[in-house]
């Protein structure tokens, strides 16, 4: 089998193609483990030429049909990851753009996979990472569950929740075999701050460790649903594996999360370094009501009991998540 990821030049999808590269395998549709024999990575850029032999990169905006046609194509069997989209904060600055890359390039997404079944007579498997941006405004509950109601406040959320109601409407109609991961914020990405509202999940445990001062836009008792990276990316493989007769007809399943406040991770990263040695850099306040106002906004927990009961991981103690980012990226 071919498996598409697209996004699959960032983090998530670099580290999806990671997993699955080692695994080697996925449920096909026939229902057993089939090999996977190629993947299919669609990007706008690419640090670097495929690793391994398996991998094709292609490199194109997933706001354009005939691109995401192409490197679907209509040839085999396929298992398609959905993780390409533009940041919250991004969106809030160019809305236009947050329609075509995160609204058009999900339909293109969707219509190829649609098209690939119709040319080989077996509907392909679509996981699409969400967001709990698509919670938002008066519905939202402590906690948000896939019962609350989708009322987002910012223009990426409101992006994921249409894509997640395509989703549920093309599975329905039979075009594929749709399935949505509502993702947390998650934490921590290595490198640079980058242009989404929740940036400073990851800043505020990443700077730190690195020796290096995070400047908090956030107040420090913010709480907000957190998970790591390495529960994220299992999380998308065993949502793909789910049989679909389990999955009911509302497609979309928010992951379990913990809930972190600046103060909590504070308080963590003196614990790590206390027990490593390590000199961490200060959390500085450097308050931003723009970020805060996007961010007060989202959910301040979620309630992943849904995804748990179809076999989805739950997030390990947040300590751990710090510790998982330390023998995988290092510090300093």
């Amino acid at each position: 089998m071919k498996v598409i990821i697209t996004g699959g030049g960032g983090f998530l999808g670099s580290q999806l193609c990671q997993k699955l590269l080692v695994r080697g395998e996925l449920t096909g549709p026939s229902g057993a483990p089939e090999k996977i024999h190629e993947f299919v990575l669609l990007d706008a850029a690419f640090r670097g030429p495929p690793a391994d032999p398996r991998v094709r990169h292609v490199q194109g905006d997933i706001g354009d049909r005939a691109t995401v046609f192409a490197a679907i194509g209509t040839e085999s069997a396929t298992s398609i990851f959905h993780l390409a989209s533009m940041v919250s904060g991004e969106c809030e600055e160019r809305f236009d753009d947050a329609l075509r890359v995160n609204l058009d390039g999900g339909r293109n997404v969707f219509e190829a996979a649609r098209a690939l079944a119709a040319a080989t007579g077996v509907r392909p498997r679509v996981v699409f990472a969400s967001s709990i941006a698509c919670y938002g405004g008066e519905a939202m509950a402590d906690p948000n569950t896939d019962l609350t109601k989708l009322t987002p406040r910012t223009t990426y959320g409101m992006t994921k929740a249409i894509c997640e109601l395509l989703i549920n409407d093309h599975s329905r109609k039979g075009h594929f075999d749709g399935r949505s991961a509502r993702l947390p914020t998650v934490i921590i990405r290595p490198g640079k701050p980058n242009a989404a509202a929740s940036s400073w999940a990851s800043g505020m445990f990443r700077e730190p460790l690195n020796g290096e001062p995070c400047l908090l836009p956030v107040r420090r008792e913010q709480q907000h649903p957190m998970t790591g990276y390495r529960t994220v990316i299992d999380s998308l493989v065993a949502l793909h594996e789910v049989p679909e007769n389990k999955l009911g007809g509302d497609r979309a399943y928010v992951l379990p999360a913990h809930r972190v406040t600046p103060h909590l991770a504070a308080a963590t990263l003196q614990e790590v370094a206390t027990e490593r040695g390590l000199k961490l850099g200060p959390i500085v306040d450097a308050f931003d009501a723009r970020i805060q106002g996007i961010v007060s906004n989202w959910p301040v927990s979620v309630d992943g009991a849904r995804a748990i009961a179809l076999g989805l991981p739950s997030p390990p103690p947040l300590k751990t998540i710090v510790e998982h980012y330390l023998v995988d990226f290092g510090a300093r």
